[in-house]
């Protein structure tokens, strides 16, 4: 049993917001209350003096990728201001590299490159002896050399996917980037490590993420991400609490194993089928009902319509499991919704209820959307760093139809769920910068200015918190026992030297949690 004494915790149970103290008894909630409880139970315990420091819930990432995070911790990091400066660590890591091993970086950006794309032949010159491929910060392009496409068979005579698209020059020929369904032809050629090798990578990665104040995640990278988590799990090493979807590819395999929602335990169990209807703002392949500003001829990508997610929707249903849908342009959104609207009438007339499906991003809606996901009862499942990450891009590509993007206040206040994350390795997983961004609409560095971008878009703390507690809780149907602290609850908090409710907003970006604790063992304490 602990007694945490001390504190000023805030529970986000709105029947008893505040409390001094906490009992802790086998990974639950005992009690809370005042200096009385730390002395009703202090018989047989330790008591902890938190020194007044501050006590919030868990923070829970409701849209990551755990497998390419923990990968990314590997990989060249292409984050960078310019071409060049991605060329040169590309060049570094090919002069450690044996010839013939691959060479894997992420997270470039072309749209904050003045020289914008790069080449395969650029990435020959830096690394003429090794494959090299490097993702795009989006997850939605691919830039390869020339040994990594022929490796791949990518070359004049081969035909785009239905979902993708390789880039080519004037002459047919293949130019490095891919886009969308383009880049599983790489992919599938990359050795990918096995489910045991995984598993030591992403148990470093989960104590990246409890550092960061995380304490459970809702992650959506594949099948071998699920084996290398089981292998943690049955371990006893698996220290964050993750929900697992389902792609949308392995749905009948799923129902053929009779694979429900809530499968699992408090540490690892399924959630939905994960299904993706666009691609992303930057590579213009989100799915627009007009077209991008720059770009008068290109409404993105629509990858499926609204029939096919309607008869994925339907059988994942009857099988006890809600969609997850990654949409991101107006026109894609639209659509799932009008597929969404089906599926609920299909829900009704065969009794299904309860089903708590999802969109992914929800990043621009047309104005007469925007009340859809309320009224169909579908999560808003948002990254608030997004807004700030992507603001000029939205506002170059999208122009006067950014003011309907990334709305957040919009959506709470048509009555929808919100479920925040953090899309990483698209951007850190750091939910202290999702909180900043949206309570201020602002980037690190102060811009667009005080007021933020789109301003009447922003969020209270206390609805910024949500969004990572109650909101995953109820998303993941574990309401009843997460994303609040409250008796019989979960006993996973943070312990901050800041106090969010008090500080100015500029600070939430540099809060770091003193300690983490899930299922009542501290997993990171500087206490």
């Amino acid at each position: 049993m602990r007694v945490l004494y001390n504190a000023r915790i805030h529970t986000l149970d709105e029947t008893h917001p505040t409390a001094t103290a906490i009992v802790i008894d086998r990974g639950r909630i005992l009690a809370l209350g005042g200096d009385d409880l730390r002395l009703a139970f202090a018989r047989g315990t330790q008591p902890q003096d938190l020194g007044g420091r501050t006590v919030i819930p868990g923070l829970v990432d409701a849209h990551i990728h755990l497998q390419h995070y923990a990968l990314a911790l590997q990989k060249v990091d292409c984050e960078v201001a310019t071409r060049e400066e991605c060329l040169d660590r590309i060049s570094e890591r090919a002069a450690q590299t044996p010839p013939g091993i691959w060479i894997l970086g992420h997270g470039w950006n072309q749209n904050n490159w003045l020289e914008g794309y790069g080449s395969a032949a650029d990435l020959d010159i830096v690394a003429p002896h090794n494959p090299v491929y490097l993702t795009a910060k989006s997850l939605h392009a691919g830039w390869a050399n020339s040994e990594a496409l022929r490796i791949a068979r990518i070359d004049l005579n081969t035909p785009n996917p239905s979902d993708g698209k390789i880039q080519r020059d004037e002459h047919g020929n293949p130019t490095g980037i891919l886009f969308e369904g383009a880049m599983r032809l790489m992919s599938e050629t990359i050795p990918e490590p096995s489910a045991t090798e995984l598993a030591s990578l992403l148990e470093k990665a989960q104590t990246n993420l409890q550092t960061l104040g995380i304490t459970g995640v809702h992650d959506f990278d594949r099948q071998v991400c699920f084996a290398a988590l089981q292998i943690l799990h049955a371990e006893e090493n698996l220290k964050i609490r993750v929900v697992k979807s389902i792609p949308v590819d392995a749905l009948p395999h799923a129902v053929k194993l009779g694979l429900r929602s809530g499968f699992g335990d408090d540490w690892l169990r399924i959630g939905g089928v994960k299904a993706f209807m666009d691609g992303a703002l930057g590579p213009h392949t989100a799915a627009m009902l007009e077209p991008y500003e720059d770009d008068p001829v290109n409404r993105g990508m629509l990858l499926i319509d609204a029939e096919e997610l309607f008869e994925y929707g339907q059988s994942a249903a009857a099988n006890g499991l809600p969609m997850a849908v990654h949409a991101i342009g107006d026109r894609a959104n639209h659509e799932v919704l009008n597929a969404f609207e089906q599926l609920r009438k299909f829900e009704s007339n065969n009794g299904i209820r309860g089903l708590r499906h999802r969109i992914e991003h929800v990043q621009i809606l047309h104005p007469q959307d925007q009340h859809r996901l309320a009224e169909l009862g579908i999560i808003a499942s948002m990254q608030p760093i997004h807004a700030t990450s992507d603001m000029l891009m939205a506002d170059a590509y999208w122009g006067q139809r950014a003011a309907h993007s990334y709305a957040w206040r919009t959506q709470l206040e048509q009555g929808a769920i919100l479920a925040f994350g953090s899309d990483a390795p698209v951007e850190s997983p750091n939910p202290f910068w999702g909180l900043h961004a949206a309570v201020t609409r602002r980037r690190a560095d102060g811009t667009p200015g005080p007021a933020g971008w789109y301003p009447e878009q922003r969020l209270n703390i206390l609805e910024a918190l949500r969004g990572f507690t109650a909101g995953p809780a109820y998303t993941a149907g574990m309401e009843n026992r997460l994303g609040k602290l409250t008796p019989d609850y979960l006993a996973d908090l943070l312990v901050l030297d800041v106090n969010p409710f008090t500080c100015e907003p500029d600070t939430l970006k540099e809060i770091q949690p003193v300690a983490t604790m899930v299922g009542g063992e501290w997993m990171v304490s500087n206490l």
